[in-house]
């Protein structure tokens, strides 16, 4: 059963209102007639009242509507990701968990129970989505919320009272959107006020006005409430902006990234709603529609001309101001496409190896061979999963009793190649380890080697995938024997070199190395040939490869003894924890 709590108007008042105990020696008379003096009725008395109510718009993100808001702290599941939000300010953590990955359908579930706040300020306790769902449509349909919140005030503000005899009876200061509510909503109709002005008024877009009277108060609302529309896309702003000047298309994906199909072309929208695309000697005509609504979509139609048909679709609009269009819409197959158009041409998009990652990620199965995260290695808690990618976006975690459902996509963003991962961590919470937008520090048909630097402590993450499941996990073999067998049957090259987490790979491009029984074991380049030695020791269960190189550059860094945190017939992964300082070396091996 839903509680209601109330404020105590009789308690607020008393305390607020600072009406003298007896006339002014010099009293106060007005002009009924005076516009600076205002009555309960009167349309600005009505605008403000709307302006100073709680407004339910600013959270939609969590529940939806704008009828209501959610009162803090409240826990909510977005997309599998358990977080609690303890003011307006961390709606910005769903806000970035969405962003993180492009291609999903973002998800929210609110934990119960919960503490709405109504319009008017009443407090009503929920205790489930049916009880929320239920609260909104009825507000709804009795016409929804009417609160206007794309500005607010600089408070305090001061308030003259006068009488219907024209005399002043007292002041009010009002600190805060709730004490300005409840002060004009219980103005006597009989009664007369006026504003001590200069207010400060502030914008949406954080500019403050200074307004000077009632007249300019009421025109900065009511040009507040007309141009958002209520929080959707104006059609003329929008039509302003999509015609006005040149567009390039910065981001195209439709199973892989094609931005690169459209370098060089220019897109113009004209306002009898035209369009055309021209890289100078090639010039492809097409249309635009804008459709309004709750969700507005950019109707765009090039013709059959290849790759420009790829871009006929009823878009739907995410995001759109005078620099960004942001558009994204769902294919049958139920994969997400994007597209984005910008002032400025891409640059990387559609190559640096982005396609190329989604090639292999995509071909065929994938398990865990390595979760370090920063120095905790916690690759067991995964080596009952097999991972399949698919080209729609979705991906699956399967173990024998377990199902992992979850999204991922590959980025190129500022230089550097990005697998961002996604997955549901409310079957299995150790997922919340692998959801994160990982650096790709390398990849090839058998291994992808990912890295990430956590924020604030700096702590480094290393995830891998290979095509075999992770030894040494129980019941996996692994032993030194096993290890000494795999290294002596054929050729290894250095696959991965973290130094501290710095990537050295690099040095060691062109090497083969060759590991022989007699515990001897040559690098060579075929002009350069470094010798060294290894053993393989067991120190109760836990194995070491024992690496001793000389002072022979640059596999002098590989003399140690690394702990062997995996190992194939046909990939080695070591791991070495430095003494003092506590820095971490990782070196995989595979073999040609």
């Amino acid at each position: 059963m839903k509680k209601i709590a109330r404020l105590s108007l009789f308690l607020f008042l008393s305390l607020t209102f600072l009406f003298n105990s007896c006339q002014k020696e010099e009293e106060i008379f007005i002009d009924e007639n005076n516009e600076e003096t205002i009555t309960a009725n009167s349309v600005l008395t009505r605008l403000l009242i709307r302006a100073s109510q709680n407004a339910g718009g600013l959270d939609d993100i969590i529940d939806g509507n704008s009828c209501v808001s959610v009162k803090f702290p409240v826990t909510v599941i977005a997309n599998g990701q358990q977080v609690t939000l303890f003011d307006e300010d961390d709606l910005a953590i769903v806000q970035a968990i969405f962003d993180q990955f492009p291609n999903d359908i973002d998800t929210l579930e609110i934990v119960f129970p919960i503490t709405v706040i109504l319009d008017d300020y009443t407090e009503v306790d929920v205790n489930s989505q049916a009880e929320l769902d239920a609260l909104i449509a009825a507000c709804e349909s009795g016409g929804g919320s009417n609160s206007i919140s794309c500005l607010d005030f600089e408070y305090p503000i001061t308030f003259f009272i006068f009488d219907n005899n024209q005399q002043q009876t007292g002041t009010v200061t009002v600190n805060s959107d709730l004490e300005l509510y409840i002060f004009l909503s219980n103005i006597d109709i009989d009664d007369y006020f006026s504003i001590d002005f200069p207010i400060n008024v502030i914008l949406q877009d954080g500019t403050v006005v200074q307004v000077n009277s009632n007249a300019e108060l009421q025109q900065q609302i009511e040009a507040c409430e007309n141009s958002t529309g209520g929080g959707t896309i104006d059609p003329t702003v929008f039509e302003q902006n999509l015609t006005d000047g040149v567009w390039y298309i910065t981001y195209f994906f439709d199973d892989f990234d094609e931005t690169s199909n459209y370098t060089g072309y220019e897109f113009t929208f004209s306002t009898d709603n035209t369009a055309q695309a021209t890289n100078g000697t090639n010039t492809v005509p097409g249309t635009w529609m804008f459709e309004g609504g709750n969700t507005p979509d950019l109707t765009l139609f090039f013709g059959t001309t290849d790759p420009f048909d790829e871009l006929d679709d009823d878009w739907d609009i995410i995001e759109a101001t005078n620099e960004i269009i942001r558009l994204r819409d769902e294919s049958g197959d139920g994969s997400i496409d994007y597209l984005t158009f910008e002032r400025t041409p891409a640059t990387g998009g559609g190559g640096s190896g982005t396609n190329d990652l989604i090639n292999v990620l995509t071909d065929g199965d994938w398990y865990v061979n390595l979760l370090d995260d920063d120095g905790d290695i916690e690759t067991c808690d995964y080596v009952n999963y097999v991972f399949t990618y698919n080209l729609n976006g979705t991906a699956t975690a399967v173990s024998t009793s377990t199902t992992i459902n979850g999204f991922w996509s590959v980025v190129f963003d500022d230089g550097v190649l990005n697998l961002i991962l996604n997955f549901d961590i409310s079957a299995d919470p150790n997922f919340d380890d692998i959801n994160d937008d990982w650096d790709v520090t390398s990849f090839t048909t058998e291994l992808i080697s990912l890295l990430d630097v956590s924020g604030g402590n700096g702590g480094t993450d290393i995830l891998e995938f290979g095509r075999m499941p992770a030894t040494g996990c129980g019941g996996g073999g692994g032993s030194a024997q096993a290890l000494n067998d795999a290294l002596i049957d054929g050729l290894w090259f250095v696959a991965e070199y973290l130094d501290d987490g710095v990537n050295e790979t690099g040095d060691y491009n062109g090497y083969e190395l060759d590991f022989n029984s007699g515990g001897t074991v040559l690098a060579s380049n075929g002009s350069n040939n470094i010798n060294g030695t290894w053993t393989v020791q067991d120190n109760g269960g836990d194995l070491e490869l024992v690496l001793d190189f000389g002072a022979q550059f640059p596999f002098d860094e590989f003399n140690d003894d690394w702990d062997v945190l995996n190992f194939t017939n046909t990939l080695v992964e070591l791991e070495d924890v430095s003494g003092g300082g506590g820095g971490t070396d990782n070196l995989t091996l595979q073999k040609i």
